[in-house]
């Protein structure tokens, strides 16, 4: 059932006249990787193919083989999928903008993309991106000819939803340097909250909050285990990350229901993408999936055909010739991991189809009710 007809039929449902579905003018994105739909690509260097190959048969600055959740948000409200703000060439901010990158963090991280660590892009950054991105947008028409016709109306930064997807490499940072998370943590949401309040001061009303999915299923995280007799679930994935991931969600949704009280007059609806993706890890068969911890583009074999060394489109010299190593399998559809860290496409139109019925969603709410 696509999100037009599950929309229907909880309308039909409610019989009431203010059920009518939203109209956001625009999606106005915040996040890392796994909303990016080009921000990284564009400023360090395009994501190779195999990557993009099921749905734009190209690059396309996804790190998936096609669409992700933000992409098929962007179609259900019948939305051109959104340009990255990076990204300065066939852009149209017409439908909204997309600050996400991939490696992105909610805190300012000392260590370098290019030395191993997170883009240079955190959600503060993003913020100001945001803010410049606001006050251009209205200054660009008063060149006049055809610039004129690229001003956005005031309403299109009151009436857009806000989305937020982001957190995932905070914890990687937070595990994998042994800060404590009762330390950390904390320090992550009074930024996150810091961040939203700007936005509201700046017009927004609406916002869509996902928190971070199991960060144990990941071979990433998997194969940094720091021990073989780390404690593995029924699924296969390990307890001690997912724990953590939950005590981040906890912690945010505290947050945004703090949120709540300080806005009252503000939407917010935190999206429960955790237990949506933990569905479908442990239900893989039921969905079609098949082998749900194994990387589809990857390199090495064994249990998550996954190595740090050799990423999804990395070449090697093999008998002196150049070859493709990160190679794509054979049926992305049936994979639900892409490259160790994001989900192939088959695997976020699934989540999608899953959070925006609003079973989710605190308050209980579907997409297309995101301005209730």
């Amino acid at each position: 059932m696509n999100l037009l007809m599950t929309c229907v039929a909880l309308l039909l449902s409610l019989q009431t006249s203010s059920s009518t579905p939203c109209k956001f003018p625009a999606i106005i994105n915040f996040g890392d990787s796994n909303s990016d739909t080009g921000g990284l690509s564009a400023t360090f260097g395009p994501a190779p193919p195999p990557n993009g190959e099921t749905f734009f048969h190209m690059p396309a600055g996804r790190y998936s083989d096609g669409r992700l959740i933000i992409d098929f948000m962007a179609k259900s409200f019948g939305l051109a999928y959104l340009s990255a703000y990076l990204d300065s060439l066939g852009t149209n901010f017409s439908h909204g903008a997309n600050f996400a990158t991939a490696g992105s963090t909610i805190m300012q991280q000392t260590v370098p993309l290019n030395k191993g660590g997170y883009s240079p892009f955190s959600l503060q950054v993003q913020l100001s991106q945001f803010s410049q991105f606001k006050s251009r947008s209205q200054m660009i028409s008063k060149k006049g000819k055809v610039f004129k016709s690229l001003k956005l109306k005031k309403s299109y930064f009151k009436k857009a939803l806000y989305s937020f997807d982001i957190g995932q490499n905070d914890l990687t940072e937070l595990f994998f340097s042994n800060q404590s998370a009762d330390e950390y943590i904390p320090k992550t949401m009074k930024v996150f909250s810091d961040v939203v309040k700007e936005i509201y001061q700046q017009g927004g009303q609406y916002f869509w909050i996902h928190n971070t999915g199991p960060l144990g299923c990941l071979p990433y995280a998997l194969i940094r285990r720091p021990s073989s007799s780390l404690e593995l679930d029924s699924v296969g994935c390990a307890v001690i990350f997912n724990k953590l991931a939950q005590k981040f969600n906890n912690m945010l949704n505290e947050t945004v229901t703090q949120l709540r009280k300080d806005l009252p007059t503000v939407t917010f609806i935190y999206v429960d993408v955790y237990s949506a993706k933990y569905k479908l890890f442990s239900n893989s068969r039921k969905y079609g999936f098949e082998t749900p911890l194994r990387t589809c583009c990857g390199f090495g074999g064994g249990d998550y055909n996954f190595d740090f060394n050799v990423k999804c489109g990395d070449k090697g010299i093999v008998e002196g010739e150049e070859v493709l190593l990160g190679k794509s399998c054979s049926h992305p559809e049936k994979s639900i991991i892409w490259d160790g860290v994001h989900y192939t496409e088959a695997a976020n139109k699934w989540v999608y189809n899953e959070i925006a019925t609003g079973k989710y969603s605190h308050p209980s709410l579907p997409l297309c009710q995101a301005c209730r």
